[in-house]
């Protein structure tokens, strides 16, 4: 039997700035920016960032705006995200349109490469809305939401620099 998916409503820009539930981090690293943008566009985030437990594409390439793709965290918790934005070596927004588990409403997750005089900065903002019963498990894990994308980042900037 197949796994039971829980619809989210796709959003678009607007969702990340006025999103009850908010993170945003940057991390500088030595990689140039074309660099960075294989690496968001591979699939190095699963062995790098120990939250990222499975990551499938599927659509086939080249990706653009309508890609599509699953993303596993802790290896309990899949969603399905497709992208409305894909600029490409800089940007890519992506909505979430299904859950493995229920809880969200919305969902959605901004990714930004800019080039630095000594390398690039990655940014990464997540926003989201939870159903009313799931919001006292945002509220009290925010600071562990927080924790793991500063971790994720920091390992992107780590495994950057031992690649180089």
């Amino acid at each position: 039997m197949g796994r039971r998916w829980y619809p989210l409503t796709e959003i678009g820009d607007e969702f990340l700035v006025s999103a009850p539930f908010r993170y945003e981090h940057s991390v500088e690293t030595t990689a140039p920016a074309e660099r960075m943008w294989e690496i968001l566009t591979g699939d190095q985030l699963v062995h790098w960032v120990w939250a990222f437990t499975g990551l499938t594409w599927n659509s086939p390439r080249p990706f653009g705006v309508g890609t599509v793709r699953d993303v596993t965290l802790l290896k309990f918790f899949t969603v399905r995200e497709r992208f409305f934005r894909w600029d490409e070596d800089h940007r890519y927004t992506f909505s979430v349109y299904e859950a493995s588990r229920p809880g969200l409403r919305h969902a959605a997750e901004d990714w930004t490469i800019e080039p630095t005089p000594a390398g690039s900065r990655l940014t990464w903002t997540m926003a989201i809305q939870p159903a009313p019963l799931a919001a006292p498990l945002l509220w009290a894990g925010g600071p562990v939401i927080r924790l793991v994308q500063r971790r994720a980042l920091s390992a992107v900037r780590t495994h950057v620099r031992g690649a180089l």
